[in-house]
């Protein structure tokens, strides 16, 4: 059985390859994909078993006069239908779990990831990249999983096929155990072709929304400069180009589906001709030709498989590149980087400098949760923004006295249960500003930065909050990055950056 990881934790992705990285989202669950490889092989090679009643029915039944024959068949033959309904809900149900959790766990640790790295993410990743790679990629890995259950079972059923046709006529069989890799060979420029022309619609999709990002976050100053005209333009400019693409992507996906499910209905229709002129000389009786008939159209449910998965798994490699490259993020080297801070361990940490991007680079070294004036408020009740997870009332209670935003609260119409928009633009800067603290506070992290929590507070609110963090805080590393004297009297140890040092 697999071991069980919880979900707070994912585990460790192997990300020496995507290979391996697929593989070890296979690990993690791997009790799961062998019942799904079990569930799989169950129902593909449950499909050859009607063929196998139904020519029974015929040559015992119909043929043979036996009306007591016929019915036993025919009741057998139900039997087995609702039986194959059974183990078909299970493979479904058991394949649904498998990517799931592939799905969960890639996003999982993709989350984790870059939240250790803080500040560093928005240097190297456009918010198209990110957002794809939790949409777009993250189903494509989990899609691929697909090939641990019904791919396995295609195989197994292939290759049972392939013996019991070897027992009707050997010539039969050698077709179709060719059949199946001239048609993987037929498909294979048409999926390489889609595959490119996809690599191209998803970059354009991550610029158009990196673009859009830019022009809302931007959308004041652009009104202010009278900008909003040109961004348009180049906004619907590069949304025709992304509708091109997207149309090239839906031609030759129709191309691949045609192909996938036409391929093995032409393959059939071969394989009947062959048989039906053996019929004719005499090489095999009827009965065994409408065996063989039977057998090579359950085997095209295999077929269809075996081309999913030759679409899927490439798919999957291009996307498992993409999230191991995220993963392999570290912070940027610079040699006139101050280097990672010297902080002490449980205590209040203010660094002050007179260049903040000096500042937030020392900081976004740090190996715990960045909380910054641009982090996203999310649109909802105020208590859904700055929940991270399932709090206790008191505990929010403690966080919205700690940020002195107990008083947004009640100043709002149904306090907690009150609507907050889009980055929180129904309310004032300053209260933003507490709310992204309260959020910060209650994530309780071992060690928690906070850049320029208080910049937009009167003086007495800021020493309200700077008291009130330092004493919630007590015996936990807090690193603040203010020029405030209000956050330095707080402060256990005080460094100031100068330049590079």
């Amino acid at each position: 059985m697999a071991r069980h990881v919880p979900h707070d934790d994912p585990g460790v992705p192997d990300l020496r390859s995507p290979w391996r990285y697929l593989w070890w989202l296979v690990r993690m669950q791997r009790g799961r994909v062998l019942a799904g490889a079990w569930w799989g092989s169950l129902s593909m090679c449950g499909l050859m078993v009607p063929p196998y009643l139904i020519s029974r029915a015929v040559e015992d039944g119909l043929r043979g006069g036996d009306r007591r024959a016929l019915l036993w068949w025919c009741g057998a033959l139900v039997l087995v239908g609702v039986g194959l309904a059974l183990v078909f809900i299970a493979r479904h149900r058991t394949m649904t779990l498998v990517r799931t959790d592939a799905a969960l766990r890639t996003a999982q640790v993709v989350v984790r990831h870059v939240t250790r790295l803080g500040g560093v993410v928005r240097r190297k990743l456009s918010t198209g990249e990110l957002t794809y790679l939790q949409n777009g990629d993250t189903a494509r890995l989990a899609h691929a999983l697909t090939s641990t259950g019904p791919g396995v079972g295609a195989v197994v059923a292939y290759a049972a096929t392939a013996v019991l046709l070897v027992r009707i006529s050997p010539l039969v069989a050698v077709v179709v155990l060719l059949g199946v890799p001239v048609l993987a060979l037929v498909t294979g420029p048409v999926l390489k072709r889609l595959h490119a022309v996809e690599g191209a619609y998803r970059e354009r999709q991550g610029e158009l929304s990196s673009r859009a990002g830019d022009i809302v976050g931007g959308l004041r100053v652009l009104s202010g400069i009278g900008g909003k005209p040109a961004f348009e333009a180049r906004f619907r400019g590069m949304s025709r180009e992304v509708l091109r693409d997207g149309y090239r992507v839906s031609a030759w996906l129709s191309w691949v589906q045609a192909v996938t499910w036409g391929l093995p209905a032409l393959f059939l229709a071969v394989v009947t001709w062959i048989v039906a002129r053996m019929v004719v000389s005499g090489a095999i009786t009827i009965e065994e030709m409408l065996a063989v008939y039977l057998y090579v159209t359950t085997l095209t449910v295999p077929v269809a498989f075996f081309m999913e998965g030759a679409d899927a798994i490439p798919r999957a490699l291009v996307s498992a590149r993409r999230v191991i490259d995220v993963l392999r993020l570290q912070p940027d080297e610079k040699s006139d980087d101050p280097g990672p801070l010297d902080v002490k361990t449980g205590a209040l940490t203010v660094v002050v400098s007179a260049n903040a991007t000096v500042a937030r680079d020392a900081v976004d070294r740090l190996p715990g949760v960045v909380a910054d004036n641009d982090d996203y408020l999310f649109p909802g009740t105020v208590r859904e923004a700055v929940s991270v997870g399932e709090h206790l009332d008191r505990e929010l209670d403690e966080a919205l006295y700690a940020a002195a935003a107990v008083d947004v609260v009640e100043a709002l119409p149904d306090g907690l249960d009150s609507h907050l928009e889009s980055q929180g633009r129904n309310v004032s800067g300053g209260q933003r500003q507490r709310l992204r603290l309260v959020r910060a506070l209650l994530s309780e992290p071992e060690l928690l930065v906070l850049v320029e929590p208080t910049s937009a507070l009167d003086a007495v609110t800021e020493a309200a909050v700077a008291k009130r963090v330092r004493e919630r805080r007590a015996g936990r590393t807090t690193v603040v990055v203010s020029s405030s004297p209000l956050w330095a009297g707080q402060a256990d140890q005080v460094v100031r950056l100068e330049e590079s040092r």
